[in-house]
């Protein structure tokens, strides 16, 4: 079976420096087998690539896209908290949240950009419960931000 860090290397996928926190928390927090992300933003080399609300501004494409990003920052928090993303032994939720123009209803869609991707790096242990939710505004007027909850070894 190959290894989480060596399906990051066939999929040309590098995972960014864990973004700096915005607020008062951490990125991470290990508890017991768990463990849980901060929402993370779709930083890119420390800057949001596009602000906005998704159906006005920013495509659903586009913010796909950023969800995906978002995944990517969540699992360098994790890989910051256990060392290596091959003690992963599976994503077990995803939460997204979409801001939203007001008649913008594809928040799933969206969000499908992190569930995507994880699933592509972890295969069937990629497979995850979810919430896809649609809010006014998000910090920095992110057009997403994404959580995750991951079961480790050990």
């Amino acid at each position: 079976m190959t290894s989480v860090e060596a399906r990051l290397a066939e999929l040309g996928i590098t995972l960014p420096s864990v973004a700096a926190p915005v607020a008062a928390y951490v990125p991470a927090v290990r508890s017991g087998g768990y463990v849980h992300t901060s929402g993370q933003l779709p930083f890119v080399d420390g800057a949001l690539p596009a602000t906005g609300k998704v159906g006005a501004e920013v495509s659903p494409e586009d913010a796909a896209g950023y969800a995906r990003q978002c995944a990517l920052n969540a699992l360098a928090a994790v890989r910051s908290v256990v060392g290596s993303l091959d003690d992963v032994v599976r994503v077990v939720k995803v939460v997204g949240f979409v801001a939203s123009d007001p008649s913008f209803t594809g928040q799933p869609g969206v969000i499908n950009g992190a569930s995507s991707v994880l699933g592509e790096i972890f295969g069937d242990a990629g497979v995850h419960a979810r919430s896809a939710v649609g809010v006014a505004v998000l910090p920095l007027d992110s057009p997403v931000e994404v959580e995750i909850v991951v079961e480790v070894r050990g």
